[in-house]
C-alpha cells in the first residue's frame, strides 16, 4: 500500500515556528508580570520567613527557623519549655470559622436572590444585576462603616428595636465575632451571586417544570434537579467568598475594633508594631497554604462535576 502521509514541507514549519514565536511575544508580559509581580514578592517572603528578625524591624541576613517555629508553638522565657501558641491558634481557628460561616451565610443569602434574578423577564435582569453590582463602586472601608452605623449602640438597628419597645437598652453587637460576620457577609455576598446567576441563567427551566408535572414537591425539585444543575456555580461562589474572607483585613479590623484579631490583622501587626518580619512571613506563607489547600478541594470537587463520556 502506498503511503499516503506527506511529510511536513520547509514552508510549514516556517510558518509554524513564526506562529510560535508569536505566541510567546504575546505572553511574554503576562508572565512578566507574574514573575516580578507575583512570584518575586513571594519568594521575597519565604525568603524572610527563615531570617532572623531585626531590632526595629526588618530582617538580620542569619538564617533562623523561629518563625516558622513560633507559628503554632511558643517557648516560655523563663524555663525555656514549649507550649502551643494559644494566641495564633485561636487566631487561625477564628479565621478560618468565620470565612466558613461568611461562606454558609452568602450562600443563604445568594442562592434565593440568584433564582429570583434568574426568574426574572430578560428585560428585568439587568436592571437587578445593576443592584447587586453597584457595592463594587464604592470602597470596601466605606461599605464597611455603613454595616457599623447599623449595628453600634446608638445605631438605625438598636434605635429601632428600642422605639418598638422589643428593648430596654443597646445590644451589644460591634466589636464582636457577630458583627465580623454581618460585615463580611455584606461585602463578599455579591461575589456569590454572580457565579450562582450565571449558573442559572442557564439552566432550563423546563426541567423544573417537569418536575412539578410528576408531581415532586418543591423541596424535592430544588433538590433533585435545581441544586444539581448549579453545583458549579455555588462551588465557584464558595471559593470566591471563601479565599478572601480567610485573609480579610479592613472589615475584621473596623468590626472587631482590635478585639477579635483575623488573620489578615496578625500579620500585619508582626509587620508593623510587632516588627517581627519574619513572623509575619511565616504566616503569610501559613495563610497562602490554607488558601491553596481550598483552591486544591475546588479544583478537585469541579473535576468530578465534568461530565463523563463512556
Amino acid at each position: 500500500m502506498t503511503d499516503i502521509s506527506h511529510p511536513a514541507t520547509p514552508l510549514a514549519n516556517d510558518v509554524e515556528k513564526r506562529a510560535s514565536r508569536v505566541r510567546w511575544l504575546l505572553l511574554a508580559p503576562v508572565l512578566l508580570v507574574l514573575l516580578f509581580a507575583a512570584s518575586g514578592p513571594l519568594l521575597i517572603t519565604l525568603v524572610y520567613s527563615i531570617l532572623t528578625p531585626g531590632e526595629y524591624g526588618g530582617v538580620i541576613w542569619q538564617p533562623s527557623a523561629d518563625a516558622w517555629f513560633n507559628v503554632i508553638l511558643q517557648r516560655d522565657i523563663f524555663d525555656d519549655t514549649l507550649s502551643w501558641s494559644d494566641a495564633h491558634l485561636s487566631i487561625f481557628w477564628r479565621s478560618v470559622k468565620l470565612s466558613l460561616m461568611t461562606t454558609v451565610g452568602c450562600i443563604v443569602f445568594g442562592f434565593p436572590t440568584a433564582y429570583f434574578i434568574a426568574t426574572r423577564p430578560k428585560h428585568q435582569r439587568d436592571m437587578w444585576m445593576l443592584l447587586i453590582i453597584i457595592p463594587f463602586w464604592t470602597n470596601i472601608l466605606i461599605r464597611t462603616f455603613a454595616v457599623v452605623e447599623l449595628i453600634r449602640n446608638e445605631g438605625t438597628l438598636n434605635t429601632l428595636l428600642m422605639w418598638t419597645g422589643i428593648i430596654d437598652e443597646p445590644i451589644q453587637m460591634l466589636f464582636t465575632e457577630f458583627s465580623i460576620l454581618v460585615g463580611m457577609i455584606y461585602v463578599y455576598l455579591p461575589l456569590m451571586v454572580l457565579p450562582m446567576y450565571a449558573s442559572m441563567e442557564r439552566l432550563d427551566f423546563s426541567l423544573v417544570e417537569a418536575g412539578y408535572d410528576l408531581y415532586a414537591t418543591r423541596m424535592r425539585v430544588l433538590k433533585r434537579i435545581i441544586l444539581p444543575l448549579v453545583k458549579p456555580g455555588v462551588i465557584a461562589g464558595s471559593i470566591l467568598v471563601f479565599v478572601p474572607s480567610l485573609g480579610a483585613y479592613v472589615t475584621p479590623r473596623v468590626m472587631g475594633g482590635g478585639n477579635q484579631l483575623m488573620i489578615g490583622n496578625l500579620i500585619e501587626l508582626q509587620f508593623g508594631q510587632g516588627r517581627n518580619w519574619p513572623l509575619g512571613a511565616a504566616l503569610s506563607i501559613t495563610l497562602l497554604a490554607i488558601v491553596m489547600v481550598a483552591l486544591m478541594a475546588y479544583v478537585r470537587t469541579a473535576g468530578d462535576e465534568a461530565p463523563r463520556h463512556g
